[in-house]
């Protein structure tokens, strides 16, 4: 085999890969003996068809195969070895030289590369990149000492229920005419949270209710979940199907969930035993906290104006008519040349930036480590159960819904770029000149 390199310019690269009969017929008789072994032809035993049939019929196709395979593996072979940096995949070249698997010997296949750019990352004195540093103000605070003082609220006894309210009652299942049913199920002590409950007409049911109280509710609308229904009724799944909906609820507790007070007890538990003695530290601890969280919007923001920095100082160049070409062949029937352009742009600014993130992560000898990524899966798997208002769940329990999402690769490899990226950003952020301003979350929140 022969492979000749045609650069067209630095960006764009035609590799042409030439297949002699010597290269091909031993593995192509070899096939076709295999392949004879296997077919099945009607009026031959299986095996037994005659090797004249076999090649008539599939010759052109073996042939095809084998050499393609051939002249591929030279190819990446080829760019292995001579360490070309490319960006996408080989793609069958528009200068291809037709082919006639019918009568050839020698087939020449090319294919163009799309070559990654040199980037040189330097910067002066004069490069500056904004960091907003932003400042708390009474509205982030507020909502946090009330979220603390949800987290540690307790129910208390009430007179009457309300949309945050807690029913203690005794369940009675009961027939369609609402009178009790025969060897029913009967639950002592069951605890019903308004707020839960999925169907506005039977949450109003259960709003307002005093002890001694009795209704009718309709457990299937008011959890239409199972796992919840089979949990409020103590039986299993499976047993539900034979349950009649409706249910007689007594009343034998009415309580309501009351935010934790501002007091010493309070304090303890939020940030330990003596930390915080007073209401004026515990706003100046909420402020330190605040700051700290606040400052990940602040990375967040320095993330975004470096790139877009970055792409305009730098001016990258890359193979745009080959990416297109390259997007169209991956996505094959999924979209038009028309869309694919039209997102292009996108694209391009996305690539650029991993260019140069690959760039600094090679160059600093950035790696993931396991601990690292056992750490973000737990931090991501939080953040998962926080958005459902589930912010308190143990341990043991985060860590094994975190090992779950390890297990899939894409994730990993999502958490993996992710990690890289912000490693790449601390760096950048460690090594250029910082134009810090503080700011209000109100003018960060209109910043561009």
């Amino acid at each position: 085999m022969n492979i000749v390199r045609e650069d067209i310019d630095s960006l764009n690269t035609t590799i042409r890969v030439k297949v002699e009969k010597n290269d091909y017929a031993e593995s192509v008789e070899k096939s076709l003996k295999d392949y004879r072994k296997k077919a099945n032809i009607n009026g031959f035993r299986p095996g037994m068809a005659p090797m004249s049939l076999i090649r008539k019929m599939y010759y052109r196709y073996i042939l095809a195969d084998e050499v393609t395979k051939l002249a591929s593996d030279k190819l990446f072979d080829f760019i292995k070895d001579n360490k070309i940096r490319t960006l996408g995949e080989p793609i069958p070249s528009e200068k291809q030289t037709p082919i006639n698997w019918e009568t050839d010997e020698s087939f020449e296949l090319a294919w163009d590369l799309g070559i990654a750019p040199e980037i040189d990352i330097k910067f002066t004195k004069k490069d500056k990149f904004p960091f907003y540093k932003i400042l708390p103000n009474d509205e982030i605070r507020k909502s946090y000492i009330d979220s603390y003082r949800s987290r540690h609220g307790k129910y208390v006894s009430v007179e009457a229920t309300d949309d945050k309210g807690l029913v203690k009652a005794t369940l009675t299942e009961l027939n369609d005419d609402e009178s009790p049913r025969e060897n029913g199920v009967t639950v002592e002590g069951a605890s019903i949270s308004v707020a839960l409950v999925a169907d506005e007409v039977e949450r109003k049911k259960l709003t307002g209710v005093k002890v001694g109280d009795v209704l009718v509710i309709d457990t299937h609308k008011a959890f239409p979940n199972q796992a919840d229904r089979s949990a409020l009724l103590r039986i299993k799944k499976e047993e539900l199907a034979n349950v009649n909906p409706l249910f007689q609820l007594t009343i034998t507790e009415t309580l309501t969930f009351a935010p934790a007070e501002l007091n010493q007890e309070f304090f303890n538990a939020v940030y330990g035993e003596g930390v915080v003695n007073s209401e004026e530290e515990f706003n100046k601890k909420i402020d330190e906290e605040i700051e700290h969280n606040l400052e990940h919007e602040s990375e967040y923001r320095f993330g975004i104006d470096l790139k877009e920095k970055l792409l305009e100082k730098l001016k990258i160049e890359l193979p745009k008519d080959f990416l297109i070409r390259w997007l169209i062949a991956i996505n094959e029937g999924k979209f038009t040349r028309e869309q694919i352009e039209s997102e292009f742009p996108m694209f391009e600014k996305d690539l650029k930036w991993q260019l140069i993130s690959n760039k600094v992560a090679e160059e600093q000898n950035f790696a993931v480590t396991n601990e690292e990524l056992e750490d973000f899966a737990m931090g991501y798997a939080r953040s998962q159960f926080a958005a459902y208002g589930m912010s308190f769940l143990p341990d043991e329990y985060i860590k094994r819904y975190a090992a779950d999402i390890l297990k899939n690769r894409d994730e990993v490899r999502k958490f993996q770029e992710r990690i890289l990226d912000k490693k790449v950003i601390d760096w950048f952020k460690a090594n250029v000149n910082l134009d810090t301003k503080e700011i209000t979350i109100d003018e960060f929140n209109k910043l561009k």
